[in-house]
């Protein structure tokens, strides 16, 4: 956060002063009042569960030295009075953000997509802290609030502001791309998480679109253009734009794609015609748009070609989680990619469990939970699930949970299988199945959104239990 007094961030929010108006904020912005610092400001926004203004008085003992606030507290300290404090904490980011670009070096790069965001913004992290100070997210900080926490990180030496934009309808990532105005923004999919959400994936679609449309002619679109709704956001754009994927039309291109148990090799081919070899740690053919994604933006910034490669490299994971591949000590192999969990990915993820399967000659068990935020789509696309695992003739299905009981009753219906598909309603039931038919000899891929809570079932095989 670059430093501002309480009578500048008064007039940028629009809010009442009461306290000393010369008083600097020299720290952090926090909406938990337990990540307060000496010299911050406390954002107290009313929540679900709880509400900030009753963390004011935390926020003041750990050292915050002024609170945005709905209405007056009973505390001792300096408050910013305004009707939404999550709406001032927005105008703070746009604020700070159009500073540092007016006064320095900053290039904002915005990614969006229904699957890989926070893949792609971890890769870009590593690409981009090779070039100057690097402020991208923690975690998946995406929406109205966690997005301009994460801007506000920036100080006047950043010079890349990586920012994960999520949707929550329509008129959401327009809200956050206005807020930090992209100069590269990243189109990675369009795909079905949230449709039933949203209504549609035509409404996904328009959403998804909100960034790329809120660009100028100097910044530049990087559509993956594989995928043909992105691709026809080049006619939604003023932005210059760059293709991205497998397809001959892309400028940065993959090719070559290669996967295994160590993870996932492909030729990385830009518009210069010069190649470089790619070598992931991390699993399957679906990352490869979003290492795709990061080395093209390294490129366009003039990144070190060779470091940039590098840095992925190194990287053994996406994110916790996220295609985490662990190996027991008995050679069990454990991909938990319970964090998150649409149609699409849930797809990517068998078919990359199924590829691995062939090439190691391990059994291949599929442990899966519900995709939530369906709606009306819930009910045919765990069905279709379920099919597509035994179309794959993975060697067991293990379904977890009431919401994805269609996957176990899809693999039912379309196979002859005897047994090949469990279904539980327990986590704890699941577990000891899998606990007493495992013999080191399988890979087993454990897929789910968040809400259905089987990453923790991944961490709990890898285990020893003999």
């Amino acid at each position: 956060m670059i430093s501002l007094s309480l009578h500048e961030i008064a007039k940028i929010i629009g809010a009442e002063l009461i306290g000393a108006g010369e008083t600097m904020i020299t720290n952090s912005v926090e909406t938990d009042s337990r990540l307060v610092k000496a010299g911050s400001l406390f954002v107290a926004k009313p929540g679900e569960v709880t509400d900030g203004h009753l963390f004011v008085s935390n926020a003041l003992a750990n050292g915050a030295v002024a609170a945005i606030v709905e209405h007056k507290v009973d505390e001792e300290i300096n408050q910013l009075v305004v009707k939404d404090s999550v709406h001032a904490l927005g105008l703070l980011a746009e604020f700070v953000v159009a500073e540092v670009k007016a006064k320095g070096n900053l290039q904002v790069i915005g990614v969006t997509g229904s699957n890989g965001k926070t893949t792609t913004k971890n890769m870009l992290r590593e690409v981009l802290s090779l070039a100057g100070e690097t402020v991208a997210p923690e975690e998946s900080f995406n929406n109205e609030v966690g997005a301009p926490y994460s801007m506000l990180k920036i100080t006047s030496n950043t010079k890349y502001l990586v920012v994960e934009l999520g949707a929550d309808g329509l008129g959401s990532i327009s809200y956050l791309a206005k807020m930090c105005k992209p100069d590269i923004g990243i189109e990675l999919k369009v795909g079905l998480a949230h449709a039933g959400e949203f209504g549609g994936i035509e409404i996904t679609e328009n959403i998804k679109a909100e960034l790329v449309e809120e660009m100028d002619s100097n910044g530049i679109a990087l559509l993956n253009i594989d995928d043909s709704r992105v691709a026809s956001m080049a006619s939604r754009t003023k932005a210059k734009v760059i293709g991205f994927g497998t397809n001959e039309q892309s400028q940065y291109r993959a090719t070559e794609i290669s996967l295994s148990l160590e993870g996932t090799s492909f030729i990385f081919n830009r518009p210069d015609g010069s190649k470089a070899a790619v070598r992931l740690q991390i699993l399957g053919e679906h990352h490869v748009y979003n290492a795709l994604a990061a080395l093209s933006v390294g490129d366009l910034l003039g990144v070190d070609r060779t470091a940039s490669i590098r840095a992925l490299e190194n990287m053994n994971l996406a994110e916790r989680w996220r295609m985490e591949r662990q190996v027991r000590k008995d050679g069990l192999v454990v991909i938990n990619d319970a964090y998150n969990a649409s149609p699409e990915s849930m797809r990517a993820a068998l078919q990359t469990l199924a590829q691995l399967g062939r090439l190691s000659g391990k059994r291949t068990i599929a442990v899966m939970g519900e995709m939530a935020e369906l709606g009306e789509f819930s009910a045919v696309e765990h069905d279709a699930i379920g099919r597509i695992a035994v179309r794959l003739n993975l060697s067991q299905v293990v379904v977890v949970g009431l919401g994805a009981k269609l996957i176990h009753m899809g693999a039912s219906q379309e196979g002859s299988w005897d047994g090949e598909s469990k279904y539980f309603d327990e986590i704890s039931d699941a577990l000891g199945f899998l606990r007493g038919m495992l013999t080191g000899e399988e890979i087993v891929l454990v897929k789910s959104s968040k809400s259905a809570n089987l990453r923790y079932l991944g961490d709990d095989l890898l285990e020893e239990t003999k």
